[in-house]
């Protein structure tokens, strides 16, 4: 081979490398344009029109011996197809999502100086995005399984946004993964979330782990940065009083009546307080009678009223005081009367009614209540 051929041989070498190098600038040049294309808000066809070429360009680089095995040709398919992945149609947009994640991992393992860092991040961003879009959709269709996989690795990769937290702990708690639920919820709440939801989550899952002191203690946290809300103030009563802290309960129920003085769910527990453990009947009657005027037809209110009425009668009739008798009596039957005609099937109600029948000798509403009972 005479030195004519080596030199034809060597320029048709030089020339095929360097065009495959400039098919990387061009597809690299498409980047610019589109960043240009994304700051004007020029239209989605337009900048698609614009990732085409690059798309183009980047496709003959990435088969090229040399150039594929650049960073900068991965980095750059895998920005532009992420890019699709979120502004196109969603069959488009899915085949190019699958390439862009591809890409990715190509270009995250070849760039060892990172010289592509911004292009890869870019890519990343675009990909999560898309993650979170199908994360969504399933959500929204009860997939809660699929939803849960995809928007937790979103928010892995973003993990101050208190929103995906909370979404991936709502699926948790749908699938019923507790211990995953737990573990997104504090996230948004470690990130400064206020939603009253979360606090209360937490609190019951807590509880149904038989944790009570951590659910406690974040009904507390909820409280603190949501003071006085309802939900939360009910739940941590109710808390209170199932892990027997009737003082603290007291004091609470106290401090939330002073400023909701309309709630009646506040008063009725306010005097089931002072009626079952604290045993004081009068402070009892009239929370229920406090409760009553805020909603008359209040069936519980009606129930443990009648209670503590019957409870005196029977009271009275051990110190022989059988007017004191016949007026508690007497206020029981009117009380428990009009909570059985709100709640017809309540079988506590007709007992206590056929008690009092009893006691006054109306065996034909005795005989009535009774039929009711074995209708049940």
């Amino acid at each position: 081979m005479n030195f004519k051929h080596i030199l034809i041989i060597l320029l048709f070498f030089s020339v095929k490398s360097i065009a495959q190098k400039s098919q990387v600038q061009l597809a690299q040049n498409s980047v610019g344009k589109l960043q240009v294309s994304i700051a004007n808000k020029e239209d989605v066809k337009k900048q698609l029109t614009i990732i085409g070429e690059g798309i183009k360009a980047i496709e003959l680089a990435q088969s090229d011996k040399k150039t594929k095995n650049w960073p900068e040709t991965w980095a750059v398919k895998a920005y532009l197809s992420s890019y699709i992945a979120i502004v196109d149609n969603e069959a488009n947009a899915d085949k190019y999502y699958s390439l862009a994640v591809e890409a990715l991992e190509k270009a995250i393992s070849l760039d060892k100086y990172q010289a592509n860092s911004s292009l890869i991040k870019a890519a990343t961003y675009n990909v999560n995005i898309k993650k979170q879009t199908d994360g969504n959709k399933a959500y929204q269709q009860n997939d809660f399984t699929s939803a849960f996989n995809t928007l937790k690795q979103v928010s892995d990769y973003l993990p101050t946004d208190t929103t995906l937290a909370i979404n991936v702990g709502i699926c948790a708690q749908n699938i019923q993964d507790y211990n995953e639920a737990l573990n997104y919820f504090k996230r948004a709440k470690d990130n400064g979330i206020k939603n009253p939801i979360v606090f209360q989550s937490m609190a019951n899952i807590y509880a149904s782990k038989f944790e009570s002191e951590l659910a406690i203690k974040t009904l507390e946290d909820g409280l603190k940065i949501n003071p006085y809300h309802s939900n939360l103030t009910t739940d941590y009563i109710n808390l209170l009083l199932d892990n027997e802290k009737y003082d603290r309960a007291v004091k609470i129920i106290e401090g939330s009546i002073a400023t909701e003085k309309r709630s009646k769910l506040l008063l009725f527990l306010y005097g089931y307080l002072q009626q079952s453990q604290l045993k004081n009947a009068g402070t009892a009657e009239l929370a229920y009678k406090k409760a009553l005027d805020i909603d008359q037809n209040y069936f519980d209110a009606l129930y443990q009223l009648g209670l503590v009425y019957v409870n005196i009668a029977n009271e009275s009739l051990k110190d022989k005081n059988k007017q004191k008798f016949t007026s508690y009596v007497n206020r029981a039957e009117f009380i428990l009367q009009r909570a059985h005609e709100i709640n017809l099937n309540d079988r506590n109600t007709i007992q206590l009614l056929i008690e009092i029948y009893t006691r006054k000798n109306r065996l034909d509403k005795v005989q009535e209540l009774k039929r009711k009972l074995n209708e049940f």
